[in-house]
């Protein structure tokens, strides 16, 4: 039986906020990636302050939960492959004390930003210094594992996110590597294993290549809007994201690790009595998304 959580940023921005989210649902674990505590400014968990990351630990363990996973931004799709890595390097550093006191085995981790053209159309996988992306992913990997560590690497918008042959390239020449899938990055994602103009990714197909190598799974749903040129994201099982037969695979294969929700869907949640984008639609929004996702895996 899995566990789930949430990345609790997307039911608020506060800490108690994201507490109560995962009490609200039931569930037991939390995925952290921005929090805001105490007041202060919200960051990414490993660029808390000191004194808010020790209120941050204690107010999760008076809470009774655990830390799933660190959705860290450690070689991101922000991070230049061509520019000096220091940045994710530090980053990397800063996770690896705050991961042990919150007893955290997983950190989300990328192949950094993609090469683009002057016209600004990514560059082919041929075109994307592949050897200096495995070289820096080694030394990400091996910092993390030397402390019992265990980087996972998601499809998003980076190197591996190109398609199932690029992350399993680096699974390949990356020991230590494993993956968390996300199931609605496809949806969006331009399928380079196919000839311009690129259809978008087939999510089922991407997992069904790298299921051997998922440790950790993220549950985002959506339709592709070629008008808008953007996924309109829907509740889990409602989209192109193929998320009841990719749970249903989970499943059938015993698949005992963490199942993740990132809704992506902060203003959908309407009732009489919440306003539409509000503080509250979001939370509750969140909160559904949660029980549907369970009540989804229950069904299968």
């Amino acid at each position: 039986m899995p566990y789930f959580a949430g990345i609790t940023d997307e039911a608020g921005g506060d800490l108690a906020t994201q507490i109560r989210a995962t009490q609200e649902i039931g569930w037991q674990h939390l995925e952290l990636r921005n929090v805001r505590v105490n007041g202060g400014q919200p960051t990414n968990v490993h660029d808390l302050p000191e004194d808010e990351f020790e209120a941050l630990v204690a107010q999760i363990s008076d809470a009774g939960l655990r830390v799933s996973c660190f959705s860290s931004a450690v070689a991101n799709w922000g991070k230049p492959i061509d520019e000096d890595m220091r940045a994710s390097l530090a980053e990397a550093e800063r996770c690896l004390p705050r991961m042990k006191a919150l007893g955290t085995q997983f950190v989300r981790i990328m192949s950094f930003r993609l090469l683009e053209d002057e016209a600004g159309h990514t560059l082919p996988p041929d075109k994307q210094l592949v050897p200096e992306r495995i070289r820096r992913l080694q030394e990400l990997v091996d910092l993390f594992q030397s402390e019992g560590l265990q980087p996972v690497h998601e499809n998003c918008m980076n190197y591996g996110g190109m398609g199932s042959p690029q992350t399993l390239e680096l699974i390949e020449a990356v020991p230590g590597l494993q993956l968390v899938f996300d199931t609605g990055n496809p949806v969006f994602t331009d399928d380079f294993t196919r000839p311009a103009p690129r259809p978008k990714q087939d999510a089922l197909e991407f997992y069904e290549n790298v299921r051997d190598h998922i440790a950790y799974v993220h549950i985002k749903d959506g339709i592709w809007n070629p008008e808008r040129k953007k996924a309109d994201f829907t509740f889990p099982g409602d989209g192109q994201g193929k998320v009841r037969e990719i749970l249903g695979d989970l499943k059938a294969r015993g698949y005992d690790g963490g199942i993740s929700i990132e809704p992506h869907m902060a203003s959908v949640f309407h009732d009489e009595q919440t306003e539409p984008g509000s503080p509250e639609a979001q939370f509750q929004t969140f909160c559904e998304y949660g029980r549907r996702l369970e009540t989804l895996w229950h069904s299968l």
